[in-house]
């Protein structure tokens, strides 16, 4: 299974392919998109979106999992962070993947094992749990390939619990 983490933001969105097969992950790509300045608002969103779209093309995850913050520092933030967000659901539309959505918290508590994690123990739990050894990981692509991490365990975790009945229905 192919997943592609998105950390959707109007100044650094981050992105993360993760290839889970044989129980190994494999980082594929990650990176962050980053819009000029200059650039006017609408723009920068089409950029974050034209960009999500190549990058979906290149690499055609399976499935698609963003971070859904729940919390802004002010209502301006907020609704530039909803336009964002906006922005990648479309371009995940486009290419007709599921989505899925989690709060920085479950994100946090999946990969550090602690839901108030710093950004600092997210990259390093990432760096170790993926094997990467770039000094150079920014953290929007940390926090990305953290969101698709935090997805692929959701989804292994519910594989087994749909494959435990039929493991009893053997045994007997």
């Amino acid at each position: 299974m192919r997943v592609l983490g998105i950390d959707p933001s109007i100044q650094s969105t981050g992105f993360g392919i993760i290839e889970y097969s044989d129980n190994s992950y494999t980082v594929l790509g990650s990176g962050t998109i980053r819009p000029s300045r200059k650039k006017l608002f609408h723009h920068k969103i089409n950029e974050i979106r034209s960009r999500l779209e190549e990058i979906m093309q290149a690499y055609e995850p399976d499935e698609v999992a963003i971070e859904n913050p729940f919390y802004a520092q002010n209502i301006k933030t907020a609704i530039a962070l909803g336009q964002v967000r906006g922005a990648t659901l479309v371009a995940v539309a486009s290419h007709d993947c599921s989505l899925h959505e989690y709060s920085p918290l479950e994100i946090k508590k999946a990969v550090t094992g602690y839901g108030q994690a710093d950004k600092n123990q997210v990259r390093a739990m990432v760096k170790t749990l993926l094997n990467i050894e770039d000094e150079k990981l920014e953290t929007d692509a940390s926090d990305a390939l953290a969101t698709a991490f935090c997805h692929l365990n959701a989804r292994l975790f519910q594989q087994k619990i749909e494959e435990a009945p039929n493991m009893r229905k053997k045994r007997e």
